[in-house]
């Protein structure tokens, strides 16, 4: 059988096309070529118009179409997964009332914080676990503050996922954990938290119907289908956010089990079945994509914003016409430490491993005599590991000490250097697979349209493509204390 993966990112839409029979991808597609735009109107805001996600679909399948005529039609089900923790508002008739507010967005920074002191510390780590933060309730509430006009008008709240699932169903749902990711949802009594949503001024009502992770969220109406290519009834039977997706693809579902990506945003994400939380809030707590009240599943996220997209910075405007690939060569050419020269990879939104600060990327003793290109590239990829690895030690304070990490064998782990210095510093071993979020989420869909038993049905084609072990390297292990004194230091100074 037949089924469709979408992974929404922020960069771009990839599709995936799964035979369930055999395990395998039968073909896949991304859309734009080049990376999405990311609005940005004033300093710290990033927007982008959710009609384009849904272009973009449609013109990622019509690749697919391309190559395979008749494919198109054989989907059984679709799986949706998507950029998390983003705002699309939608009027009565179901539009966009603005632009979507999306993950790395900064400006609802200090009504998160109000809020987290209002409500109450206590209250929010052990009810929501998270500071309301710049998270998606927030990001409502800076509309109803800042555009009321366009607020009066809001009939529905939704996630990016919750958005594309509405444009190819005409139903508008969400699930649990999607509205933990939102933090609208109250660990302890299990349900909305009505607290938030007094303090915040927002009626439950513009919030979503909650439908299951795996399991009927609506049919492909007749419109979608023309626009899509595909039969109209096909059922979407899976959605998650990016992250929850990536790990699920990694059959990453159980207690003490970590996924990592290292996309335009680098994470962390380990499973437990605690209800657990970062004092400070730098480390976020959801609900995992098989949590069950019976048997609790968590998934506790460190997110560095700037990791992917810094690497990409360098590329568009360093090293214009080079390939990754050549990138990833010149940063091997390069002794660690980079003769002195530091990276931090802080420019794309505030922090949340930084208590929400947005100290912006820098560069750190750059020598023109010394330095080149290579070297630029080597610090980049230093710099994005041990901002990995400063959270990961913020991790181990709740409890999560990662002695293995699965990955799927893409973005920046296609680096040798990057999975080497990451598997060094961390000292855990690194798995990567052939897989992805565009494939996790065509594998949820199957789960979830009961092609699948269970996961270990699901996963019996996942495989192993590489295994990196740590290694000792001092001279690494020393740039790296020097690099995250200094952050702290900055971050004293701010």
């Amino acid at each position: 059988m037949i089924f469709l993966g979408i992974d929404l990112g922020s960069s771009s839409v990839k599709t995936c096309i799964f035979n369930a029979d055999t395990g395998e991808v039968v073909t896949s597609a991304t859309y734009p070529p080049a990376e999405m735009e990311i609005l940005s109107p004033v300093h710290g805001f990033a927007e982008q118009n959710p009609d384009t996600w849904y272009r973009n679909i449609c013109e990622a399948l019509k690749i697919i179409a391309t190559a395979n005529p008749a494919i198109l039609k054989q989907i059984k089900a679709i799986g949706i997964a998507y950029q998390m923790h983003g705002l699309v508002i939608v009027d009565k008739k179901g539009k966009p009332l603005r632009n979507a507010i999306i993950w790395c967005d900064s400006r609802a920074v200090e009504i998160g914080q109000h809020a987290f002191d209002a409500l109450g510390h206590d209250f929010c780590l052990s009810h929501l676990l998270n500071s309301p933060g710049n998270f998606t309730a927030s990001k409502l509430r800076w509309v109803k503050e800042n555009e009321p006009e366009t607020y009066e008008q809001v009939s529905k709240a939704m996630l990016p996922g919750d958005y594309i699932a509405y444009r190819l169903t005409g139903e508008i749902c969400t699930t649990e954990p999607g509205l933990s990711e939102g933090v609208f949802w109250d660990f302890k009594r299990n349900r909305i938290s009505l607290e938030l949503l007094e303090h915040y001024g927002i009626d439950s009502s513009l919030l979503a119907e909650i439908k299951p992770v795996f399991g009927i969220q609506g049919y492909v109406t007749q419109q979608a289908a023309a626009d899509l290519g595909i039969n109209a009834g096909i059922p979407v039977t899976y959605r998650a956010g990016d992250q929850p997706n990536n790990a699920f693809s990694l059959n990453v579902l159980n207690p003490g089990e970590v996924a990592a990506t290292a996309g335009t945003s680098g994470v962390v994400y380990g499973v437990t079945d605690q209800l657990k939380f970062d004092n400070r809030s730098r480390i976020n707590t959801f609900l995992h994509v098989n949590h069950s009240n019976d048997s609790p599943r968590l998934g506790q996220l460190l997110c560095i914003n700037a990791t992917g997209i810094l690497y990409s910075w360098l590329r568009s405007n360093i090293a214009s016409g080079k390939s990754y690939n050549e990138l990833n060569k010149m940063a091997s050419s390069v002794s660690a430490g980079c003769d002195g020269l530091s990276i931090f990879p802080f420019g794309n939104g505030a922090e949340r491993v930084l208590d929400n600060r947005n100290p912006g990327a820098s560069f750190e003793g750059l020598n023109f005599n010394i330095h080149n290109i290579s070297h630029l590239i080597r610090a980049a990829q230093e710099g994005i590991v041990f901002s990995f690895v400063y959270g990961m030690e913020i991790m181990q304070q709740s409890g999560l000490n990662a002695s293995r990490i699965r990955a799927g064998n893409a973005n920046m782990f296609l680096s040798p250097l990057f999975g080497s210095m990451l598997a060094s510093l961390s000292g855990a071993a690194i798995e990567l697979y052939n897989t992805d979020g565009a494939q996790g989420a065509a594998r949820g869909a199957a789960l979830g349209a009961g092609y699948f038993a269970n996961a270990n049905e699901a996963f019996h084609s996942l495989a192993v493509v590489q295994d990196i072990k740590p290694m000792a390297d001092p001279q690494l292990a020393d740039h790296y204390l020097g690099w995250k004194n200094r952050l702290e230091q900055k971050l004293k100074e701010q």
